[in-house]
């Protein structure tokens, strides 16, 4: 029984590595994007 709840210790390594112009695009739209508080409402407002 305890090997159905035993973990293993051996790391995956099957991680997703973003591109370059993946990131460049998360940095860019996290810079342009503007976040306005009104009367208890948010508005979303992209600055490009």
């Amino acid at each position: 029984m305890a090997k159905f709840y035993f973990k293993s210790s051996k790391k995956e390594e099957n991680y997703v590595v973003p591109s370059r112009k993946t990131i460049d695009f998360l940095l860019s739209y996290s810079k342009a994007l503007k976040v306005t508080n009104c009367s208890g409402l948010k508005f979303e407002t992209i600055l490009n």
